[in-house]
């Protein structure tokens, strides 16, 4: 005879087929939508039950409590920030990683300082959170140093190809906090540019494509 507590277990899981994918995205997107509005901390069950006009009961049915919910929002809108960039160049695939860091500074690094501090305390969040935004984008960086070293662009031996992904996903960490003196919206390239192009022994431009020259 099964046991009251495997019963109780297994009802939630029988009970998840009511919420639709495209109402779960809807849930997800709320989630992380407050995140960056108010952080981890202020972050509800309640909040997000009405915000989405859900009830509270299908959300703590559905997933729990909150960090299972702010973990399933991770991994239901995983999207790599930098997916699809291949330009040719080292120099031109960093600066593309830039502008794309820069266009995201409202939604991923808002999102990463709402959490950073919260995950720590949270081993199942601090995994869900490396998984969904910091491991993709250290991977795409290094797919981007790896590609640039087999076309012979930079030597392998080079001792700054081991910081660049660290170097990257740190300026992303770092930007909001230096805002009030680094102003300009092209701060990340600039930095790019700068600072990780000429350890690499890279010009701050991409080469220009043959035959596109005047």
């Amino acid at each position: 005879m099964p046991s009251t507590g495997s019963a109780q277990e297994s009802a939630p899981t029988s009970r998840r087929s009511k919420i639709t994918p495209e109402r779960a995205q809807e849930l997800y997107t709320a989630v992380l939508d407050l995140l960056r509005e108010s952080g981890y901390d202020s972050l509800t069950m309640e909040g997000v039950a009405a915000r989405t006009r859900c009830g509270k009961s299908t959300l703590y049915r559905q997933w729990g409590n909150k960090p299972e919910l702010v973990v399933a929002a991770l991994h239901g809108t995983r999207r790599p920030l930098f997916s699809g960039i291949d330009t040719g160049s080292l120099s031109g695939d960093l600066l593309e990683a830039a502008r794309a860091v820069e266009s995201a500074s409202g939604q991923d690094t808002a999102l990463m300082h709402a959490l950073s501090h919260a995950a720590l305390q949270n081993p199942d969040l601090l995994c869900a959170m490396r998984s969904t935004l910091i491991t993709p984008a250290i991977a795409a960086v290094d797919a981007m140093v790896e590609r640039a070293v087999d076309r012979g662009e930079v030597d392998a031996d080079n001792p700054a190809l081991e910081y660049v992904a660290a170097q990257v996903m740190g300026i992303m960490r770092a930007r909001p906090l230096l805002e009030e003196r680094y102003t300009d919206g092209r701060f990340v390239t600039r930095f790019v540019e700068c600072a990780v192009l000429p350890a690499l022994g890279l010009p701050s431009l991409p080469p220009t494509p043959p035959g596109s020259g005047t």
